[in-house]
């Protein structure tokens, strides 16, 4: 077990004791020395755990405490790399953009033994794909965390054209496709929209008359449903 994966399995085993627990008790929950865990509750409260208590008295962490971000398993680091590394590769350039970011602002954070992890994590993500959806998804994500309307115009798989204007509140990333989840006004029922044969995108003025995360549930109770375009 790495230090910081200790740090972290001390502050949840204070998290599950409401009351003063002895540092015997702490020490052999973790399966550590009595000396080794007045370090590691010295090294939390240098970072600014609220862990009260000295030896001898027990300890308790106050409640409302949130772990800061250098708190992460080896597993956790893998993950937050791996998902990065492929949204970076999506012809989503925003959000591309914004997952270098986020890799980037985490590793400013990190402890050295950690941040080492992540430079050095094993798990890759294959060639990026070529883009072939024709509209900006930023406009797509934005929609639908302000819960606008979108209008365009929609090609079906043979090719006819029809004008929707619909409620977006859910975006579908597959290896070659975008998927726009939405209620269709034109349809009255939920309907996916593949990225790529959606053009003319635009942003109405009006806001949707039902709260997106409403519609999420409604649409995941359905999907058992056959459902087309």
């Amino acid at each position: 077990m790495s230090r910081s994966e200790r740090l972290l399995d001390l502050i949840q085993c204070l998290r599950r004791h409401r009351r003063p627990v002895s540092g015997r008790m702490l020490a052999d929950e973790l399966g550590i020395s009595i000396r080794t865990l007045y370090r590691d509750i010295a090294t939390l409260q240098g970072q600014g755990a609220p862990i009260e208590g000295e030896a001898g008295l027990g300890y308790v962490l106050k409640p409302g405490f949130m772990l800061p971000p250098l708190m992460f398993s080896d597993e956790e680091i893998e993950a937050i790399v791996l998902g990065s590394r492929w949204v970076a590769k999506q012809p989503d350039r925003r959000l591309s953009a914004a997952a270098g970011n986020a890799l980037a602002k985490i590793a400013a954070v990190l402890p050295q033994d950690l941040r080492e992890d992540l430079d050095a994590s094993t798990l890759l993500v294959g060639p990026a794909m070529t883009a072939i959806e024709g509209i900006d998804l930023g406009v797509v994500r934005q929609a639908i965390r302000n819960e606008r309307k979108l209008g365009f115009l929609y090609r079906d798989a043979g090719g006819a054209a029809s004008q929707r204007v619909v409620w977006p509140f859910a975006l579908g990333f597959f290896d070659k496709v975008r998927v726009v989840v939405a209620w269709c006004e034109t349809r009255q029922d939920f309907r996916h929209f593949r990225a790529d044969r959606i053009a003319e995108l635009k942003t109405l003025d009006a806001r949707y008359p039902r709260r997106r995360l409403a519609l999420l549930k409604e649409w995941r109770a359905t999907l058992d449903k056959p459902r087309g375009s």
